[in-house]
């Protein structure tokens, strides 16, 4: 569906727009906007080339609730690429797999035929799915071993690489070694929580794992009850997760993942929390922001149900009613955004994708409005996904706001969530891609800037701004 905006409407928007340009004033606009700072993003283009890996702080903890540090990918580990679009490319080749994995969760598609025929070698493109965007560290075992693990909403089992390796990729941290941990227990095939896995099968009496991803990536392994360590709050026993003896393809130098999904496996349903909340920051920076558990939701948060889909209890499914632009709604039905009695459609809130994915009726009327209200900015060419960019020099750009709409209020994404940088030249691109799929995916890209809270016991989301 095209969006059709009034012309006057259109040369009034634009106009007021246009004279807000020198004053760079939001509440001088007649309308909705944001101040982009284009010359802190092309900083931190250049910096993210040339960052030191970041030494270990410890966690922090209050009662009940505890929290973890978190790191972008790339403040972590050295990236290896020429230059800046070189790693915005490989970056959106790793989100374009992370998509097609969420898909084929829905699918029901088979183990055989996400997996390549014929595929001996380990995979090292660097651009396969990975191990998320973001990483937290966890300790394992008793003594404890500590890792950097991905944080990731969209799977529920936590592993990690454990010796002996069939097949292990290099990582950051020496790999698990079960045999020097006195907490490693395997679990048997008759147990529950072997029974909860979407993928299992039985080896002498032990139960196996089998995680496919959209790319063909694979982990494989033991099925095993560990102690997780959390720095200074203390240890949690028992926690079920997989010791990963066979893994295929570049998961980029973190140890494995810790899931979060709303399956009973994931590490959240494990130790009973009530809630879960992350602030996800640049990137491109060496920032660190925090993964809180069992802390009330932010004061003025906007909030909306979590959804329960059918045939997945593992992804995070939201209620919009709608989307808008400069504080003026899009002509977009309810129904875009809903999911049916199957359970197909909806939309759903992921950490590990990059790119916000909408249904193409939601797209098209999002970018038409935009791109209308930004006739002022000079374009560059664009590539796929990102189809729409502009050629932006430092100065600081007004741009419409974005926001999407919940009955429970409107949440307004942070100014740098609707443009992404794509080189060090200037070029910034509109953060939104189009999807044939029946499923719409927040990215975390769109989520920057902001608290996303899940308040698992009363089964709402809430998103406000620190």
């Amino acid at each position: 569906m095209a969006l059709i905006l009034n012309s006057s409407l259109i040369i009034f928007l634009t106009v007021s727009l246009l004279f807000s340009l020198p004053r760079a004033n939001a509440a001088s606009s007649q309308f909705s906007i944001s101040v982009l700072n284009v010359t802190e993003a092309l900083h931190q283009a250049h910096q993210i080339l040339s960052f030191k890996p970041k030494t270990f702080q410890p966690f922090s903890s209050s009662s009940s609730s505890f929290s973890l540090q978190l790191h972008p990918r790339d403040s972590l580990f050295k990236a290896h690429h020429k230059d800046y679009r070189s790693l915005v490319l490989t970056r959106l080749a790793r989100d374009s797999a992370r998509v097609t994995h969420i898909r084929s969760k829905l699918s029901h598609v088979s183990k055989t035929e996400l997996r390549p025929q014929g595929q001996s070698p380990p995979v090292t493109s660097g651009v396969l799915y990975g191990s998320g965007e973001y990483f937290t560290r966890i300790g394992v075992g008793q003594p404890s071993q500590t890792f950097y693990v991905g944080l990731d909403t969209g799977n529920d089992l936590s592993w990690v690489q454990c010796r002996p390796c069939l097949d292990c990729y290099k990582q950051f941290d020496p790999i698990f070694d079960p045999s020097m941990s006195s907490s490693y227990v395997p679990v048997t095939c008759e147990s529950d929580q072997c029974h909860q896995l979407n993928n299992s099968s039985c080896f002498n009496n032990q139960c196996q794992y089998d995680i496919v991803y959209g790319d063909g990536s694979f982990t494989k392994g033991s099925l095993v009850t560990e102690t997780m360590s959390l720095g200074n709050i203390g240890t949690v026993n028992q926690i079920a997760m997989g010791c990963g003896h066979d893994n295929h393809g570049s998961f980029v130098a973190a140890a494995g993942i810790l899931g979060l999904g709303g399956g009973p496996l994931s590490f959240t349903s494990q130790i009973k929390a009530t809630s879960f909340s992350y602030c996800l920051v640049d990137l491109d920076t060496d920032k660190t922001s925090t993964l809180e558990f069992n802390s009330p939701l932010p004061r003025h948060s906007v909030t909306t149900r979590l959804l329960k889909n059918p045939n997945s209890n593992t992804l995070y499914y939201v209620e919009i009613t709608g989307m808008s632009v400069g504080g003026i709604p899009l002509p977009i039905p309810e129904s875009v955004f809903e999911m049916d009695a199957s359970g197909r459609g909806g939309i759903i809130v992921d950490s590990g994708t990059v790119i916000t994915r909408l249904l193409n009726p939601a797209y098209e009327a999002l970018r038409d409005a935009f791109v209308a209200l930004t006739k002022h900015l000079p374009r560059a060419k664009g590539f796929t996904p990102l189809e729409t960019c502009y050629d932006l020099p430092s100065p600081p750009r007004v741009i419409p706001s974005v926001s999407f709409e919940m009955r429970g209020g409107s949440w307004r994404l942070a100014e740098e969530a609707c443009l992404i940088r794509v080189d060090t030249n200037g070029t910034l691109c509109f953060a939104f891609a189009p999807s044939n799929y029946p499923l719409s995916i927040i990215g975390n890209f769109q989520q920057q800037g902001s608290r996303v809270s899940f308040d698992l016991a009363n089964s709402v989301v809430g998103f406000s701004h620190p």
